[in-house]
């Protein structure tokens, strides 16, 4: 499927080849790139180069990579959404962290419901090995909140709708910082397993209404470990400095 490369800045030559593939339709979107060791035999290079493409490619919004589940063509326009919302939420928004919990209210309940009556298998077991995942990590926050990422996006996948798929991956960056933030309340991450494990669990009885409701609860305890974060942060700034 590509050349082997030649030149001294491999990376951009990868870079090269993969756009073309990707304009000329050879790669679409919702593709899914060959794994990082294939992809550097394939090119003739080493990881480390093929790791620089990747990233390149991401920021050129054409791929997007996923922990756990490998790097997939984008349709390009997710990346240009997630740029606006971040300057949204940092630039002149004082009340960034209400409007993403409104808009997570409005979107992820019925997300999950559509989830859990469209769910193909392989989503299902990507929820499965995130709760895993995250039961391990309570004293891991990167690697938690990378699994609570994946399980919410497999639930976007699962929806089997790509306008879905689009928006939750454009405010993926909105949502890192609010669990970075919920991670460090006590018994933030204890709390959203209890409600990670009861939405899968809706998932696989398919049951649509149980999976809205389990949502609506975690959203609830997302936006009160938020607002205690935020207490938190306030109280530790206004103590005198002595």
């Amino acid at each position: 499927m590509f050349k082997v490369v030649q030149a001294s800045r491999l990376y951009e030559q990868i870079v090269q080849q993969i756009e073309e593939s990707i304009l000329k339709g050879a790669l679409k979107p919702g593709d899914q790139l060959p794994a990082e060791r294939e992809l550097a035999e394939q090119f003739g290079v080493s990881r480390t180069a093929v790791r620089e493409a990747v990233n390149a490619l991401r920021e050129k919004g054409l791929v997007e990579a996923y922990s756990g589940r490998g790097t997939f063509v984008t349709d390009g326009t997710s990346q240009a959404i997630r740029q606006s919302l971040d300057l949204m939420i940092k630039i002149g928004q004082p009340d960034g962290s209400t409007h993403l919990a409104e808009l997570r209210a409005i979107l992820e309940p019925e997300i999950a419901a559509l989830a859990a009556t469209r769910a193909e298998e392989q989503y299902v077991t990507t929820m499965r090995d995130a709760v895993a995942v995250m039961d391990r990590a309570r004293q891991d926050p990167d690697a938690y909140i990378e699994a609570d990422l994946d399980f919410h996006l497999a639930l976007a996948e699962a929806a089997a709708n790509p306008l879905i798929l689009s928006l939750i991956d454009s405010i993926v960056g909105l949502l890192r910082e609010q669990r970075m933030r919920i991670f460090k309340v006590d018994g933030g991450p204890e709390r959203g397993q209890f409600h990670h494990k009861r939405i899968l669990e809706a998932i696989e009885q398919r049951n649509a209404e149980k999976a809205r409701e389990a949502m609506r609860a975690h959203l609830q305890q997302v936006r009160q470990d938020s607002q205690a974060y935020s207490a938190d942060e306030h109280s530790t700034l206004s103590k005198p400095v002595t």
